[in-house]
């Protein structure tokens, strides 16, 4: 990677990764807060999944939303509005008076995250160079995981004090460092092109990319977005592009249903439920886990061109289904309580470095690529919406879920799932490591399995 001359363009997606930073501060949060809230407004069960989920009902709203409005006013403006979204929840949820307005703000948080979900790797696709678009792309998903430890760190000072008005309010900091950030950063070359401003375009282009030679990217601006005028929505239900479909649709289900976010929303709750001693221990434990997200994270960013797709998706799912087994059993097993809160502890690491090598960032990445190119923005959105969805469906059942299959049963199933996920990613999900995304059209284009382009190509 040039530095020098791709300086700018790194300071870009770092300050526009802060959104992502965000979005992973307000989704783990609320995983020790709610152990404060329960007790202030005395919650039960029901109303603390209620709570909890409150910011995936924005996140959908937000993440439906997104698109439209980012095309029609820009990515960067649109960014600009979740900052200030994010600020302004952070603030309504820190001095709500009661939990009706408390969910609200919720609410208003959720709308932000999703659409920071949507617009955030838009922008900086969209600003990068094509040899270094993959790390940037993937810096965002880093300071999702980064949001997490930092929220789970703020839980812990706090946790002595149960001052969980403070671990909400808090961001409003990177709120305003994103809002004035991104005030100074330019719009996205690719959306002034659409709106017609060539010459603006061109530009800014030669600004972030430092130099006056841009004349065959404006050339590919030109002819992506003329491809994509052609797309209607009933192109997604052409025969020839609906495994790319299933694909990208199937992994997002499956991110949501094996369980993650039971982990990064609950984590506290369940190592409570393991008998690991105090709140405060229990999310300073919570931290380490979240610590492992994000090493784990990096090394996934660092293989994925490696190793390949499927082979890490099929390795973290295996250490998915185990663990997930093996809480089951240690939740199960009467003579394992001594110990079974530092079991748990364990199970939850590898489960969460499991997920961090495979489907955390896998799936974001492989919905990038296994789209054609007229298709791909109306296919990314439904499978982001499907993946807000069902992380909805998961938050508001998982305590409901306990008390019906009790807390083993309740890990038995996530992992009963997890092998259906391992299914269908070894019998459906192709390997993409090594082909252009052209290649990975033709060959859905053809009806064939984009495993065998290797072998046309070489013919």
């Amino acid at each position: 990677m040039n530095l020098g001359k791709n300086r700018f363009v790194i300071i870009i997606a770092t300050i526009t990764a802060i959104g992502g930073l965000l979005f992973g501060y307000d989704t783990g949060v609320i995983s020790g807060a709610i152990l404060f809230i329960r007790e202030a407004f005395t919650l039960s069960g029901t109303a603390q999944e209620i709570v909890v989920s409150a910011v995936l009902i924005g996140a959908v709203i937000g993440a439906s939303i997104s698109g439209v409005l980012a095309d029609k006013y820009g990515r960067r403006i649109m960014i600009i509005l979740a900052a200030i979204i994010f600020g302004l929840g952070a603030i309504f949820t820190a001095l709500t008076p009661d939990v009706y307005t408390l969910i609200a703000g919720r609410i208003g948080v959720g709308v932000a995250i999703g659409m920071a979900s949507f617009i955030v790797p838009l922008y900086i696709a969209e600003v990068a160079p094509a040899n270094i678009r993959g790390a940037l792309v993937s810096l965002n998903q880093l300071a999702i995981t980064v949001g997490i430890v930092v929220s789970y760190l703020v839980n812990y000072y706090f946790a002595t004090t149960g001052e969980w008005r403070w671990m909400l309010g808090l961001a409003v900091i990177p709120s305003i460092i994103l809002g004035v950030g991104m005030y100074f950063m330019p719009p996205s070359p690719r959306w002034l092109y659409s709106r017609g401003a060539m010459d603006k375009a061109r530009s800014v282009l030669e600004r972030i990319r430092m130099t006056k030679n841009v004349n065959d990217e404006m050339k590919e601006i030109r002819e992506s977005l003329i491809c994509e005028k052609e797309c209607k929505w009933g192109d997604l239900l052409d025969p020839v592009v609906r495994p790319a479909l299933i694909v990208g649709i199937g992994l997002a289900i499956f991110q949501q249903l094996t369980g993650i976010n039971t982990v990064i929303y609950y984590a506290p709750t369940i190592l409570l439920f393991a008998g690991l001693g105090s709140a405060a221990a229990s999310i300073l434990a919570t931290a380490g886990i979240g610590v492992i997200n994000v090493l784990l994270t990096i090394v996934s960013i660092l293989l994925i061109d490696k190793v390949g797709r499927r082979p890490l998706l099929l390795i973290g799912l295996v250490g998915m289904i185990i663990s997930l087994g093996l809480l089951g059993m240690a939740f199960a097993l009467p003579g394992l309580s001594a110990s079974l809160g530092w079991l748990a502890v364990i199970c939850l690491m590898i489960y969460v470095g499991s997920f961090a090598i495979g489907l955390g960032p896998v799936f974001w990445l492989m919905i990038s690529e296994i789209y054609p190119l007229r298709i791909r923005g109306r296919a990314m959105s439904i499978a982001t919406l499907a993946n807000w969805g069902f992380n909805l469906l998961v938050a508001i059942t998982f305590l409901s879920l306990i008390q019906f299959l009790g807390t083993p049963g309740t890990f038995w199933l996530y992992s009963i799932i997890g092998v259906g996920a391992f299914i269908f990613v070894y019998a459906l999900v192709p390997e993409t490591k090594g082909k252009s995304l052209e290649e990975i059209e033709a060959i859905w284009l053809m009806g064939k399995n984009p495993d065998e382009i290797k072998e046309k190509v070489e013919k």
